[in-house]
């Protein structure tokens, strides 16, 4: 489903029929905060990579590329809805009101998991194992089900679960097992892949033999595939399957066709294993570039497109400046949240590391 060609003309595709009313809930207003979003988090990306080169991150997670298919998907999302992300959606975690040094704390490892998700809009924390959040939101959405929160008829306080996962992660045990589950129980949920065409160094080509859309049918929920480069079409296809979730009509499986246009992560090194025509031929579909011409034909002046993009320097300059003053915390802070009470393993465990660290003092390194 595609509703602006590369071009950034409104030219909507075949299927696009019964997403196009959620269009309508939208104003030039939403129209330019998903631009400025876009902006923001590239120029925030390109910071953070640049703090990991320097010394400062032990690692960094590149979303060049994937800013449309975030931020029409996160924007589709409602204040009590509950987001489950893998650890490339920086940008959905920024519209959910998640401080930016935040993620770049977690990655430089100053904390145990990086924020707590009531505190930010529902964004649950990062999971770097591989697709195991394809489950816990699952579960999650079961919960809602038992509490009486989601179907009750009810829009503005029927909850439902958003996940992210990539094509590699669709390949996990764990993400099937949780879209059995999903189709069992019809939790409030949608799925929502984001297809890069690269797991690490494997094309998706070697993972599928058909679109993973697809895939959905064998379960027993519907499945959408969206352009993922054009922001109002994954905005709408979301908000309709969002709907529908929250309505009690089901899971949906949505699978946004973008592309992974910088690394894996900063230890991977794309350019031993990809064929650099593929990339330029994503290069000239850019989600920016697109969103942008769509804008100016709108008629949004100059002076507003000029603005996001000195907002975007000055968040990124505000980043670095607040990346530089993380500290390491007390290392006391790894017992305290084990348990809720005091633990006397616990207790153990830290006089000795107490004594051990002690040994050192005054002697020879």
């Amino acid at each position: 489903m595609q509703l602006l060609s590369p071009a950034g003309v409104f030219a909507p595709s075949e299927t696009a029929a019964e997403f196009l009313p959620y269009l309508d809930q939208l104003t030039e207003a939403d129209y330019r905060r998903f631009y400025r979003d876009m902006v923001v988090i590239r120029r925030f990306d390109k910071e953070a990579a640049n703090l990991q080169r320097q010394g400062q991150l032990a690692l960094w997670v590149p979303s060049h590329g994937q800013e449309a298919a975030q931020v029409g998907s996160a924007h589709a999302t409602r204040p009590q809805d509950h987001i489950f992300p893998s650890y490339r959606e920086h940008v959905v975690g920024m519209i959910r009101g998640l401080d930016l040094v935040d993620i770049l704390r977690m990655l430089r490892g100053v904390t145990l998991g990086g924020w707590t998700p009531e505190d930010h809009g529902n964004f649950h924390l990062y999971t770097l194992v591989l697709a195991s959040q394809t489950l816990h939101a699952t579960g999650y959405a079961m919960g809602m089900q038992l509490d009486g929160s989601t179907a009750t008829g009810n829009p503005e306080t029927d909850q439902a679960v958003i996940v992210y996962f990539g094509d590699g992660a669709s390949s996990q045990g764990d993400a099937n097992e949780a879209l059995v589950f999903a189709a069992s129980y019809q939790t409030p949920q949608v799925f929502f892949l984001q297809n890069n065409h690269w797991a690490i160094s494997v094309p998706v080509t070697r993972q599928s033999r058909t679109p993973l859309y697809l895939r959905a049918g064998g379960f027993g929920i519907p499945g959408t595939q969206v352009d993922g480069n054009d922001v109002l079409a994954s905005y709408a296809v979301t908000a309709k399957h969002l709907d529908d979730a929250r309505a009690g009509r089901g899971p949906a499986l949505i699978e946004a066709l973008t592309y992974r246009v910088g690394a894996h992560t900063t230890a991977d090194d794309p350019t031993k294993y990809r064929d650099p025509e593929e990339l330029a031929y994503w290069v000239a579909r850019d989600p920016i570039v697109r969103f942008r011409a769509y804008l100016q034909g709108l008629g949004v002046e100059m002076e507003f497109l000029d603005a996001v993009d000195e907002e975007a320097e000055d968040n990124a300059a505000d980043v670095r400046r607040r990346a530089l003053e993380i500290h390491s915390p007390e290392k006391n802070v790894i017992f305290d949240n084990v348990y809720a009470e005091p633990h006397p393993l616990l207790q153990e465990q830290e006089a000795w590391l107490e004594r051990y660290e002690a040994s050192f003092e005054g002697g020879d390194a």
